[in-house]
């Protein structure tokens, strides 16, 4: 595994360094005080250099000759100071630039703040493509080498996550207009940028070892072993997942399953994909090309790692759906007890019509409607449950428990699916979306409704961000494999996109174009 550049460096060096400079610092005080204290020459040498007489030229020459000779080792001292000075500020300021969590890059003063937040934005989105590209690659070098050979690795990008994940609580900290002076707000802008990039000097100061680590055991062949037996495997669970959507449909509404519309024909469309790219592989392995075999390798990974995304948000909203379902009635005898005391509290603190008084009003009519959609019919059990929980949060005060667990399971939903659409479409995916739902994951387990709320957002960023990209009828899947290869994947296309896989920006392209 290699070490950073700063663990690289034994203390020692640090410490030598620093007396070098110490003693350069000591030689030019001396040499300061050699040129500028008098006494330095004694009266009777002054006397006897400018006394005139015979050979008193001779005298001169060789008085200003040792002056001379006297003035080169203070000069030296003070020109090796300077040098040596200079050499530790710009490694200093290096190191400081370069250290995990150090002083983000300058807010470069001179540029416009609109380009400084641009290159921030563009900043992020790289950066959450290297965490994402090298977390699927990491997946599938674990299922061949096992978990403990690649801790090293992930210990890695457990750190460049952190790094971006504070980038991004930076970026919605500037979203929400703080700091609010331009001075500070460069300054944020700049921090967000080194943030990022120290996650990508974090990931590719890995990549080779991993690179070398993908080639032990049985190197090629074992990783191309692992995709298809994974490929495999996921072809029979997409045809389950498309069963259990039928049965979903006939139980529940149209809204409750518009998380995963589409998901089955898309996860399709991707296992066509990486059937492309493991024959590929296989063909260039066999002819000994392991350059383009690991490209192949790679494209087909990352297609396989999307189809799972894809098949399994299926499973977990059916799960989801059945245990709201089973959690609404409680919550709706909760939300009642919690009403009937926010009344007492209403009629002891205040008039009719109040604030609270409303609010309880509120709350009444939501509970009513809720009620009268559970008896009607088919029902969206997710949605009710949030819709209770929203209607009685701003008059509750804890005395039902079973509403923080309701609020608990809404939220994770939400920001679930908002994650799976990201990740699918991060190809399409902007900025803002991005950092609205790690907002979301952030706030999922402090404030469950903010959670939800930011996770709604990031959602509706992210499908207007694919719209704009010109897939307009992504979320409901495109339903056959050549729109897919003719590019309508909502990632990088898959005909020409580098296939990215563990690395930051100055690796991520070593496996070349992903097919031909």
């Amino acid at each position: 595994m290699t070490t950073s550049p700063a663990r690289g460096h034994p203390r020692r060096a640090t410490t030598h360094l620093s007396a070098r400079v110490a003693h350069a610092v000591l030689g030019a005080v001396v040499a300061v005080l050699w040129l500028a204290l008098p006494g330095t020459t004694t009266p009777e040498e002054a006397r006897a250099v400018l006394a005139p007489g015979p050979g008193a030229s001779a005298q001169r020459a060789e008085a200003e000759e040792t002056a001379t000779a006297d003035l080169v080792l203070p000069l030296l001292a003070v020109g090796a100071a300077a040098v040596i000075g200079g050499y530790a500020y710009v490694r200093r300021g290096r190191r400081a630039r370069t250290a995990p969590g150090g002083p983000p890059p300058g807010p470069a003063t001179g540029v416009p703040l609109a380009d400084l937040d641009e290159r921030a934005r563009a900043v992020l989105v790289a950066a959450d493509d290297w965490v994402r590209t090298s977390r699927e690659e990491l997946e599938f070098a674990e299922l061949g080498l096992g978990t403990g050979a690649v801790a090293p690795y992930a210990r890695t990008l457990a750190a460049a996550r952190a790094e971006l994940t504070e980038a991004f609580r930076m970026r919605q900290r500037y979203d929400e207009g703080i700091p609010g002076d331009q001075a500070a707000r460069r300054q944020a802008l700049a921090g967000i940028v080194g943030r990022c990039v120290e996650a990508g000097r974090l990931l590719d100061a890995e990549a080779a070892g991993f690179d070398r680590l993908r080639e032990t055991g049985d190197g090629l062949a074992g990783a191309l072993e692992v995709a298809e037996t994974r490929f495999r495997e996921l072809t029979g669970r997409t045809g389950t997942a498309g069963a259990l959507l039928g049965e979903l449909a006939g139980r529940y509404p149209r809204a409750a399953l518009a998380p995963v519309a589409g998901h089955v024909e898309q996860a399709k469309d991707r296992l066509v994909f990486a059937t492309a790219g493991l024959n590929q592989a296989r063909q260039c392995a066999d002819r000994g090309e392991h350059g383009p075999a690991a490209a192949r390798l790679r494209a087909a990974e990352g297609a396989i790692a999307q189809a799972d995304l894809l098949v399994r948000a299926v499973g977990r909203l059916a799960a989801e759906l059945s245990e709201a379902a089973a959690l609404l009635p409680a919550a709706l005898t909760g939300a009642e007890a919690e009403l009937a005391g926010a009344r007492e509290r209403a009629g002891a603190a205040s008039a009719p019509g109040g604030e609270q008084r409303a609010r309880v009003l509120h709350a009444d009519a939501v509970l009513a409607a809720v009620r009268e959609e559970v008896t009607a019919g088919p029902y969206d059990p997710l949605g009710l449950l949030h819709r209770v929980v929203r209607a009685t949060a701003p008059v509750a005060d804890g005395r039902a428990g079973v509403l923080p667990a309701a609020a608990a399971l809404a939220a994770r939903s939400a920001v679930a699916a908002a994650e799976d659409f990201v990740a699918v479409h991060r190809g399409a995916v902007g900025a803002e979306a991005r950092t609205r739902l790690a907002a979301a994951h952030d706030a999922r387990r402090a404030d469950p409704l903010a959670a939800h709320s930011l996770a709604r957002q990031a959602r509706q960023l992210a499908e207007r961000d694919v719209r704009a990209h010109g897939h307009p009828d992504a979320a409901p899947g495109t339903g056959t494999a050549g729109a897919l290869l003719g590019g309508i994947l909502l990632g990088p296309d898959p005909v020409t996109a580098p296939a990215a896989g563990f690395g930051g920006p100055g690796t991520r392209a070593r496996h070349g174009p992903a097919l031909s």
